[in-house]
């Protein structure tokens, strides 16, 4: 260990020395620049450099003052802060060493979820960043977060281990009776109302909502419904994806009104601050039998980037259809050599049995559609341009496996944190750090 250590000091004193002799060679007018970036501390075979501290110290303090947080004294506040990017840097040697890379197509698909979070196309959001003077800077940011997310799913998961007692006792308990409660799957639209609508505009817009009702209940789907809400360019809409969730929850409002809902019924239109809100239960699960539909399905993703506009990405889509309806070319080869989709990639786009509510809704709106071996037509979704195809259908009763499922993920990520804090003391602790003055 004591060799090590030496080692590491030498390495870490060679790298010091190294980028002190690259910032003494710059010219007399980059002498702000190079005092910024004077080495503070040695990690491992890397440096922490005093810009990376200020920069950080700097969106801290924005951040506290945007919320209204106080902050700790400064040389505590300089401190943790110091460690942490500590930390971080040893992570990212870990990740280095082990390979752990993320490449700029997948940062490219963080920034588009990141704009369609902001309400902005992927383009819009960039030149938003560049105007900022932050776009770069947030690339590296989001490829950090990913690198380490990723070794610490790794390294901390490994850690785990739960056993089928473990989760028995669970499911016995208070805590696990919760956990068997069921969970409602629903579909929201929003018809929002601003402060300054009159009382005629708000009474168009009721109308407007109530004739979204009347379509649902006449068996119009939620996906159709809202497009053909956006076409008809009446009113904005908006919703919200909730995704699985029990009815504690949901909004104190949507679970009174989904609560009696039978699978398919409509709630609605609800008044609240923020406008007319829409809710359909699309699917309910948990208690005692949980037949659930289930799809074999595979797919081919092309998700429009800085080298391939949306038109591209549409007529490429269109040209790989054509590939394998006309040409006969293999739907498995075609998409480990095309799709975007690194989940399915490997596996030829096979996206294995998917329960009905697992897709988003507009592209479990085209499946559902589709017989047994057929390739849909391109559609686009929110993630990009898609063709499917059904390989296969069935019911299962998933009530046992998804209790257990839920009460090992409820011990994990119990188990999860503590062991995160423990991994990241264990490789503080072997690591060499030496302070600069």
């Amino acid at each position: 260990m004591t060799l090590m250590m030496n080692t590491r000091r030498i390495i870490g004193q060679g790298l010091a020395a190294l980028l002190t002799t690259l910032l003494l060679a710059q010219p007399l007018f980059a002498q702000q620049r190079i005092l910024l970036d004077k080495v503070i501390a040695i990690v491992d075979s890397d440096v922490v450099l005093q810009s990376e501290l200020l920069d950080r110290l700097n969106e801290i303090r924005a951040t506290a003052a945007r919320d209204g947080r106080p902050l700790p004294p400064e040389n505590q506040l300089r401190e943790e802060i110091l460690e942490s990017l500590i930390i971080e840097n040893i992570q990212l040697q870990f990740a280095e060493r082990n390979s752990i890379r993320f490449d700029d197509d997948t940062i490219n698909r963080v920034l588009t979820s990141m704009a369609a979070e902001s309400g902005l196309q992927f383009q819009d959001y960039v030149a938003a960043l560049e105007s900022q003077g932050v776009y770069l800077r947030t690339r590296e940011q989001v490829r950090k977060q990913l690198t380490m997310q990723e070794l610490q799913r790794g390294a901390v998961n490994s850690r785990i281990h739960i056993t089928e007692q473990e989760i028995d006792n669970f499911l016995n308990s208070e805590m696990g009776q919760a956990i068997i409660s069921p969970d409602y799957l629903i579909d929201h639209i929003l018809v929002p109302v601003e402060e300054t609508d009159t009382q005629e505009i708000r009474a168009a817009k009721l109308a407007f909502a109530s004739d979204m009702v009347a379509k649902l209940e006449e068996g119009v789907s939620v996906a159709e419904t809202r497009t053909d809400a956006l076409r008809a360019g009446t009113f904005a809409i908006d919703g919200t994806n909730f995704a699985w969730r029990k009815l504690d929850q949901l909004p104190s409002l949507f679970a009174t009104a989904v609560e009696p809902l039978a699978i398919k019924e409509v709630a609605g239109p609800i008044e609240a601050g923020n406008g007319y809100h829409i809710i359909q239960l699309r699917d309910k699960r948990g208690g005692a039998e949980q037949l659930v539909n289930q799809t074999n399905v595979r797919h081919i993703l092309l998700t429009p980037n800085e080298i391939r506009d949306e038109q591209q990405t549409e007529e490429l889509i269109h040209e790989l259809r054509r590939r394998i309806v006309e040409d006969g070319e293999d739907f498995a080869a075609i998409a480990r050599q095309n799709s975007d989709d690194a989940g399915s990639v490997v596996g030829g786009g096979d996206l294995d049995w998917v329960s009905e509510g697992g897709m988003p809704i507009e592209m479990e709106a085209v499946i559902d559609r589709l017989e047994i071996g057929e390739l849909s037509e391109p559609f686009r979704t929110q993630s990009g341009w898609h063709i499917a195809e059904v390989l296969d259908r069935r019911q299962t009763d998933l009530s046992q496996q998804y209790t257990r499922s839920q009460a090992y993920n409820t011990l994990r990520n119990r188990k999860f944190d503590l062991e995160l804090q423990n991994w990241l003391i264990e490789i503080r602790e072997e690591a060499f750090v030496e302070f600069i003055d």
